[in-house]
């Protein structure tokens, strides 16, 4: 069967995937063998490299999740909705790998694996949200009802989006804020390696959500011509 524009992959997407195939090695090297070991957490502290970075790819994610959910209802366009699908499933698997090594990191920082900070409530609460989300378009008959519900589940999950960001903030817990400056900062000589693997994150984080968009558009085409089949077949018997 012949290629058609939509289901024939992109020159962009395919440099994209192509770019961070390249990128990932770059970034394990710059992160293990390049930027220095802190003193106080010695190796513990390359946790940082990834926990903050895979912390930014999940806000891509549930933020592209939300926004288009809210076009998505002010348009009814099945293109928005595969998006936020697509993007509501990456972010919620980069929100389990921050869940995963946030622990890592305060076993050392702490003296625990988890505490009720604010900020580790919080981000918890988001991915439980989209969790939500996800099981709710994963399971069942999907209506107009489930979308639009999905939607409104995904946007009310962008509020607590800003409550991970200004908790620390706003509650005074033990989460450092290192990013804005108010919390002590990290090294020149580790600053190169932490923005490769930001800039990485990111890009792998779009290129996960384009990839996954594709297939959740297939899969709506699949399941209009099953329905178009059908009501055919009725037509028919009747």
């Amino acid at each position: 069967m012949a290629e058609t524009h939509e289901t024939r992959t992109p020159l962009l997407l395919t440099g994209l995937l192509v770019l961070c195939a390249v990128l990932a090695p770059v970034t394990i090297y710059q992160i293990f063998f390049v930027a220095p070991v802190e003193e106080q957490m010695g190796i513990v502290y390359k946790i940082f490299f990834i926990h903050v970075p895979v912390a930014n790819a999940m806000y891509v994610g549930f933020i592209t999740c939300g926004v288009c959910s809210a076009v998505y209802l002010a348009k009814r366009d099945d293109r928005w909705d595969a998006v936020a699908v697509a993007a509501g499933e990456v972010g919620l698997l980069f929100c389990l790998a921050v869940l995963a090594s946030g622990p890592l990191w305060g076993r050392k920082a702490w003296g625990v694996y988890w505490t009720w900070d604010p900020r580790l409530t919080s981000t918890l609460l988001a991915g439980m949200v989209f969790a939500a989300y996800i099981m709710l378009r994963s399971f069942g008959s999907i209506g107009e009802v489930e979308k639009r519900f999905g939607a409104g589940l995904a946007i009310f999950g962008l509020l607590d989006l800003w409550l991970i960001k200004k908790s620390v903030e706003m509650w005074r817990g033990t989460h450092p804020t290192v990013i804005s400056g108010k919390g002590g900062g990290i090294h020149d000589d580790m600053k190169p390696a932490f923005a490769l693997a930001m800039f990485t994150f990111i890009l792998f984080s779009i290129a996960l959500i384009w990839v996954r968009a594709r297939t959740e558009r297939a899969r709506q085409r699949v399941l209009a011509l099953e329905l178009e089949a059908a009501e055919a077949g009725l037509l028919e018997e009747a």
